[in-house]
């Protein structure tokens, strides 16, 4: 008896945490965030059921009552946390990552949300305002007008197209004339869909032919029959997806500069020979130039302090940017290993200001490429000219090494890219005339691939080789930027 007491207790104790666990992530959860959900899972509930539900409470439990999710099966939640990019409550909440729910995924059959939805999932996080509103007049016909009122989003206009009969996983020839008029770079996304699908749904005939079994659910990658770590292996029709960046603005670039460093001159001893940062408003202006070209708002701060730096930067961080699809911030400043220095001569992680920008500090950037373009010095090696400065800030030949300082200045989650002016533990050149080396490289270059469709680690490659090519006399001194990041798909600025 004592030990049926003991299993129940612990069997009770588990059902409370589980339920628990389920409040606590549908509390998280916005309206949207919902809809995306109920959306997902309409291979396994009905619409007039999901019409319904009001609230993820709601939601979860019809879910249990469907055998989807229980205490010691979360899979399927899981996936549709990976599905609408909450990976904060995925790490947070499920002790899982997006690397561990990826692999999963890749297993041929796992994936319980099917291609299919998940296409329409992705078109309607990219459609814009303006597009949907496209969609809502050229099915006017269609459509009943009660569906298309103003609040309808572009998964409610998807349902209803499948409640005429006009979309279905073999039926996708109105909604790719609809994408062919109102955005062709969607037509594509559902040709390369039905590409992949199509040559995956004729691999996996081939290899059942002769057997009573029908193949699973899609998973959301391509299906080889050759083993996934055998050589020659790797699917050469497998394309990256691209981040969407369609929004205007598409985000904010945030620029800080520091140009004048009296204060630290003179609150800290050992900066007294701190220099000015002349040449520093020319990079300034170029970043203005390019960015705004990309559609970005600018916004840009002037000889701030470490404090101010730190204030400017949570502005920013609490700010809502759920209607843009990026996040800029460049930082023109005098710096040494892992650091930047506010014009008072305190200094900032880098680590500090690219941590604000995570999932779980700004939600609204979770899934959205955080882009940061640091121009200052990782050493204190400096390199004396007529015209030509470095951005150390010192002059002192000490050179401190730590290996792991490139790696501490980038969050380890994903959608980051950290694009520093050289490497750890060396200077970088600035001319007085003409701005530095790295920053000048980079708008060049931005201002020229973008319009023609490059990405952007295509084109910090070609900054990389410009810079590199550079020679500070008389010493043939050389200096290399060195890009890191965590972008999961191709990060790409359309210019039009």
């Amino acid at each position: 008896m004592p030990c049926s007491l003991e299993r129940s207790k612990s069997w009770c104790e588990m059902s409370t945490d589980f339920h628990k666990l389920l409040f606590d992530i549908s509390e998280s959860l916005a309206t949207s965030e919902l809809a995306a959900l109920k959306f997902l899972s309409l291979e396994y509930i009905s619409k007039w059921k999901l019409e319904g539900i009001r609230r993820p409470q709601d939601f979860f439990k019809v879910l249990q009552e469907k055998n989807m999710i229980e205490a010691g099966n979360l899979s399927y939640l899981k996936e549709l946390l990976f599905c609408i990019s909450r990976i904060d409550l995925l790490e947070t909440r499920l002790g899982s990552s997006r690397e561990e729910v990826e692999r999963e995924l890749q297993i041929p059959g796992r994936a319980k949300v099917s291609a299919y939805r998940y296409l329409l999932f992705q078109l309607s996080e990219d459609i814009t305002e303006d597009e949907l509103n496209s969609f809502k007049f050229l099915l006017g016909k269609e459509l009943p007008k009660c569906r298309l009122n103003p609040k309808a989003a572009m998964l409610d206009i998807f349902i209803e197209m499948e409640k005429k009969g006009i979309l279905g996983e073999e039926n996708l020839s109105k909604l790719k004339t609809l994408c062919a008029n109102i955005n062709v770079s969607l037509l594509k996304r559902i040709e390369e869909y039905e590409l992949k699908f199509g040559e995956e749904e004729m691999i996996i005939t081939e290899e059942q032919s002769g057997s009573t079994g029908s193949p699973e659910a899609h998973a959301r990658w391509p299906v080889t029959s050759v083993a996934s770590d055998a050589p020659g292996s790797w699917d050469e029709s497998y394309q990256l997806e691209v981040y969407k960046m369609t929004s205007r603005p598409r985000g904010v670039c945030l620029i800080l500069n520091n140009h004048n460093f009296a204060k630290a001159r003179e609150a800290v001893p050992e900066l007294r020979r701190m220099k000015d940062r002349n040449g520093t408003d020319v990079d300034a202006a170029a970043l203005r130039r390019v960015f705004s070209k990309l559609h970005f708002t600018i916004a840009e701060y002037k000889d701030l302090t470490a404090e101010e730096i730190r204030k400017t930067v949570n502005i920013y961080k609490c700010e809502d940017h759920k209607d843009k699809d990026c996040f800029v911030c460049c930082i023109l400043s005098h710096g040494k290993k892992g650091i930047i220095y506010g014009v008072d001569g305190q200094e900032v992680p880098i680590q500090e200001l690219t941590t604000s920008f995570t999932g779980r500090n700004c939600r609204s950037l979770a899934g959205k490429p955080k882009v940061f373009f640091v121009q200052a010095c990782q050493g204190d090696a400096c390199q004396k000219g007529v015209t030509i400065e470095t951005d150390s800030g010192e002059q002192d030949s000490c050179i401190e090494t730590d290996a792991r300082f490139q790696l501490d200045c980038i969050p380890t989650e994903a959608d980051f890219l950290l694009g520093m002016a050289t490497l750890q533990d060396y200077v970088s050149y600035r001319s007085t005339r003409q701005g530095t080396w790295y920053i000048q490289a980079l708008c060049q270059h931005l201002e020229y691939s973008c319009p023609r469709g490059e990405d952007i680690l295509t084109i910090l490659t070609a900054v990389n080789q410009e810079v590199s090519r550079k020679t500070c006399m008389p010493n043939a001194e050389k200096q290399m930027p060195q890009p890191s990041f965590t972008l999961r798909k191709k990060l790409i600025f359309p210019v039009n």
